[in-house]
């Protein structure tokens, strides 16, 4: 995917939010380029902080109806935050990351570590009692070891920080293409 796709990517993902308020639709037609089926997460941010991410880890949907919609939900629908005012629409700077598919590390707790790469690999947990996210870029810009990158994907989902050594919980990694404005 080349920069100018990004570039229409964003486009796309700034729009639907516009559209929300003037209760107009989006025509995808222009973005069928981006038909493919692809995970991907939008994130807003505000002033350099979060502001809403939402997105869908698996490819479930093309990627131009992905953005589309997360979008959406992330400036509508994260429940960490309130919903997004027209007016503070100027002030968001808009990420879109388009994910791998998640793949399940295979290993020993123990040797978890020595599979992820800081820089390049989001991570996934799932297990009994919940799942998390996390994004790659969240490991770099918090200076993550990657045992603390395990760590804070459990706190994510809601689970003790050990939780990635239970053998009842998978962890998967992704990488991601990041666009942002």
């Amino acid at each position: 995917m080349r920069k100018e796709d990004g570039k229409r990517l964003l486009e796309l993902a700034r729009n639907s939010i516009k559209a929300h308020f003037s209760k107009k639709d989006v025509d995808l037609r222009p973005y069928s380029k981006f038909s493919g089926k692809q995970g991907v997460f939008v994130t807003l941010h505000k002033k350099g902080e979060l502001r809403g991410c939402i997105g869908f880890p698996y490819p479930s949907y093309p990627l131009h109806q992905a953005v589309f919609e997360a979008a959406r939900a992330a400036a509508f629908e994260d429940y960490r935050f309130r919903p997004l005012e027209q007016g503070e629409l100027k002030e968001i700077g808009i990420e879109i990351s388009v994910l791998t598919v998640p793949e399940e590390i295979i290993s020993d707790p123990a040797d978890l570590p020595k599979h992820i790469k800081i820089g390049e690999d989001g991570l996934i947990i799932k297990g009994p009692s919940g799942s998390g996210l996390l994004l790659p870029q969240v490991f770099t810009e918090n200076d993550c070891t990657p045992e603390r990158a395990l760590e804070m994907t459990c706190q994510k989902a809601g689970m003790s920080s050990s939780s990635w050594k239970d053998r009842r919980n998978k962890i998967f990694k992704f990488q991601a293409l990041v666009f942002s404005e």
